[in-house]
């Protein structure tokens, strides 16, 4: 017997001739959160925090540019670079690490130092910008008959039986109706809880006595964990190699990636330097 679900409505609102939407407002909150940490951490440490502002800016400019390319590239049709929507964390992630470096580098900042008090900061605003996904509807899971799931009549796209099969491929029980809107595992919210707790982990390590940098090799393998794990409850179409979708693949490079990262930066006099 079906539960009903709780049903989730888009945060939304206009302003004359602008709209404010909980995505973007978590994304600049994510932002703003994570240079307070890195600007305290980096005082904490005895250092000058004045540079984390522009680092933070380049970051912000690098992820938007970053998660529309990856979109653009996902539904390989160039002109989604200018829509509106489509916005994808690994891209986003990616473009902002890269843009991060590049005015680190041009502010003559250590990049290890930025880089152990960076993955803090980057859990903390996941965390944050997670919960824009679900204020819009974006990202939801598989359908799920209970009553702690969240139907998404204005999702985007609606988590409606027809989308589940021709957005995502999951198949629905016969007799629904395509128009049904389902229940779904609310995985945005997870991953904000999976995000709070890796920002509490890399919080609880900040005072390390490994080599300036091994706090980002955390920060990378406890990040792939997280989005190799919530890939399975996610509505996605795009299973990349056994069974495995693109983005677990992602992850598990990360893994890989955070566990070298960290036997390189290993104790207190590391000589291995990771550009």
């Amino acid at each position: 017997m079906g539960v009903t679900p709780v049903v989730h409505q888009p945060f939304s609102y206009g302003v004359g001739p602008l709209e404010i939407t909980g995505f973007g407002l978590a994304v600049l909150l994510g932002f703003v959160i994570g240079q307070i940490i890195g600007k305290r951490e980096l005082t904490r440490r005895g250092f000058d925090p004045e540079p984390v502002g522009d680092i933070v800016f380049a970051a912000v400019i690098g992820f938007l540019i970053g998660a529309k390319v990856y979109y653009a590239l996902l539904v390989g049709d160039p002109s989604a670079l200018l829509s509106r929507g489509g916005f994808v964390f690994w891209g986003g992630l990616t473009g902002g690490v890269l843009a991060g470096l590049w005015m680190t580098h041009r502010r003559g900042m250590p990049l290890m130092r930025i880089c152990d008090v960076g993955g803090i900061g980057i859990a903390a605003g996941y965390a944050v910008g997670r919960t824009g996904c679900f204020a819009v509807g974006d990202d939801y899971g598989r359908p799920w008959n209970s009553p702690f799931a969240v139907a998404f009549p204005n999702g985007a796209p609606p988590s409606t039986a027809a989308n589940m099969q021709t957005e995502f491929g999951i198949a629905v029980p016969d007799g629904i109706s395509p128009d049904a809107v389902l229940g779904v595992y609310p995985t945005q919210l997870y991953e904000t809880v999976l995000g709070f707790l890796m920002f509490a982990i890399l919080w609880r390590l900040r005072g390390h006595r490994h080599a300036e940098g091994w706090l980002f090799g955390v920060y990378l393998l406890l990040a792939g964990l997280e989005r190799f794990a919530i890939e399975f409850l996610r509505a996605k179409d795009d299973r990349f190699f056994a069974g495995l979708t693109l983005a677990q693949v992602i992850a598990l490079g990360m893994l890989a990636g955070g566990a070298v990262w960290m036997w390189a930066r290993r104790g207190e006099h590391a000589k291995v330097a990771l550009v």
